[in-house]
């Protein structure tokens, strides 16, 4: 998962591999000297800086373990390597046959996969999400505080198994669900020629997700705290940070702040990323308090009425093209109502599997690894529980034997100053050898349009070229955005820019007018949801975070993939 996916795929047959120097400010030592010759990929997707040494080891090691062992049920001949590259993390995909056995490999997997293609639905309703419930309700029904340190110690190991068969079953999910996607869209542009890179997701549009389902939730506790000018003036009037407290201080906000921690309960078991070394809306409600804030400030809207115009704009997309079709073979028309089907329950399968298993089961993990923390800090092996993060499994289980005479602190100075000290290096993209374009098939066709391309390069510094995302254009003042935790910052209409976003800044999507990202293709979580909300989005730019600046006006333009600086800043 790169945004580079010319090179996901280390079997071309054209080009001669060639190694990449590595650059003076990032040197490269590999645990094993053969990795040189893989190609090493830092993923922009998902990952936004350094990882803490748990995080990569607990979370994306073993997620990307998982990638490698779905592939290998499903038949896909490709294997995923992970590594953790001067604090940050990189991946490697490597061929799991001979270069000639590839092809017929593949057309294997092909039709293993189409085989759950058409049964998408009730795979996710009968087998994946029962599993992945039957997960959580065992998290659920540990006594994490009660536990003795030896039971806590045999949960952690229990826990990391289970995280290993989550994100097994999440790349079982996902290979058929981007396959489908990426399969309908080829056949439309098939049948129709290929009008607008965007036409076909109209046919896909309006369909509920646990992303856009938590958004609406929020909204409507906005509408709800409009009603009395107590609550809505205790929430204006303060930070967010101090607003639980300003609720609190009278009946009519304590029954709201009631109503919100339900929403919490529900929808907040979410980190701002991919994280395990995140804050939880739970434990840091901060993020969506500053959603809440934003919403008060906005004139009212019918997200209903908006929804009901999506849906009735996707249904009369579908008829026009069964009205086409009418005068095609009859197998073609078949296959367009095969594929609609399971293109639409792959679309909402894009966001809810991550509800289930990138966010409410790391949530659980955090949970296990924060209980292990605070032990740990009340032996004084730690200083604080959250320094667990800097620690090894291994460092981990060799403390938890006998935390009273550990002492860790020492290691998890250095470990966090490591990661200060990278911090301020930018990556390299890609480390280790250069396999050029691999040859194209199906999988990583689907895979590109998740990922996105390299985009075209711009002779124009004033022009930047993406990927189409969302339709639509708008001209507004370009607001960049580490985190949600700006929000603060993105004043209603204006474009959101940032290097990529996950689940938990799509309540931001209600605020802005466009979307801007540096990662991502049309089938990537930011440009799903953007459809979703009807606002043009352009992803996959690659430098967009680094060539405009904050407060420029921009042209974004959905349809096109491009994104045209207007004017220099002004203040404001």
């Amino acid at each position: 998962m790169s945004t580079h996916h010319h090179s996901l795929n280390p079997m071309s047959e054209t080009n001669q591999p060639k190694p990449i120097p590595d650059p003076p400010d990032f040197p490269v030592i590999l645990e094993n000297p053969d990795d040189a010759q893989l190609q090493w990929e830092y993923d922009t997707t998902h990952s936004t800086g350094p990882a803490p040494l748990l995080e990569f080891q607990a979370f994306w090691k073993t997620a990307f373990e998982g990638w490698s062992s779905a592939n290998e049920s499903l038949g896909i001949p490709l294997r995923i390597r992970a590594t953790r590259l001067n604090t940050y993390f990189y991946i490697a995909i490597l061929p799991a046959v001979a270069p000639e056995e590839m092809p017929e490999a593949m057309n294997k997997a092909e039709e293993t996969l189409n085989g759950q293609i058409n049964r998408l639905e009730s795979l996710w309703k009968e087998e994946w999400l029962p599993e992945i419930t039957g997960h959580l309700a065992f998290w659920d029904a540990f006594d994490l505080s009660g536990a003795e340190m030896s039971a806590l110690m045999d949960h952690l190991d229990e826990t990391l198994d289970r995280f290993l068969e989550l994100f097994t079953i999440h790349f079982v999910i996902i290979s058929p669900v981007y396959v489908a996607m990426s399969q309908f869209d080829d056949l439309y542009r098939d049948l129709f020629g290929s009008e607008g890179a965007l036409d076909s997701y109209r046919l896909l549009q309006g369909l509920d997700n646990e992303t856009v389902i938590t958004d609406r939730a929020l909204w409507t506790l906005s509408r709800k705290a409009l009603k009395s000018s107590e609550i809505r003036q205790a929430i204006a009037t303060h930070a967010a940070s101090e607003i639980p407290t300003a609720l609190g201080a009278f009946p009519a906000g304590q029954a709201f702040w009631s109503e919100f921690q339900v929403f919490l309960e529900e929808r907040g078991q979410r980190s701002t990323f991919w994280s395990i070394s995140d804050e939880s809306w739970i434990e840091n409600p901060e993020s969506p308090l500053m959603s809440l804030k934003e919403y008060l400030a906005q004139p009212d809207r019918d997200m209903d009425a908006e929804r009901e115009t999506l849906v009735s704009d996707r249904e009369k997309a579908i008829a026009e093209a069964r009205d086409r079709l009418k005068g095609y073979p009859r197998q073609a028309a078949a296959e367009f109502e095969r594929l609609l089907v399971a293109a639409k329950v792959a679309t909402v399968l894009t966001e809810d599997h991550g509800f289930w298993i990138d966010f409410a089961s790391s949530y659980r993990l955090r949970r296990v690894l924060m209980e292990v923390g605070r032990r740990f800090a009340d032996a004084d092996a730690l200083k604080v529980a959250e320094d667990v993060f800097h620690l090894t499994v291994e460092e981990i289980r060799g403390t938890g034997r006998d935390a009273e005479t550990a002492d860790l602190r020492e290691k998890v100075v250095q470990r966090s100053n490591e990661i200060r000290q990278w911090e301020a290096v930018s990556p390299p993209p890609m480390l280790g050898t250069d396999f050029g374009v691999p040859p194209e098939d199906f999988f990583m066709r689907a895979m590109g349009k998740f990922l996105g391309a390299p985009p075209e390069v711009s002779e124009d510094p004033k022009i930047l070229k993406g990927h189409p995302g969302s339709r639509g254009k708008v001209t507004a003042r370009a607001r960049l955005l580490k985190s949600p935790a700006d929000s603060e910052k993105l004043h209603p209409g204006e474009v959101l820019v940032a290097q990529t976003t996950a689940p938990p800044w799509t309540p931001l999507f209600a605020t802005a007018g466009a979307i801007v990202t540096d990662s991502g293709g049309v089938l990537s979580h930011c440009a799903v949801v953007a459809r979703e909300y009807g606002i043009p989005a352009v992803v996959g730019t690659v430098r967009a975070t680094e060539l405009i600046q904050d407060g420029q006006i921009l042209e974004v333009d959905g349809d096109a993939g491009v994104v045209r600086i207007i004017a220099d800043n002004e203040p404001g």
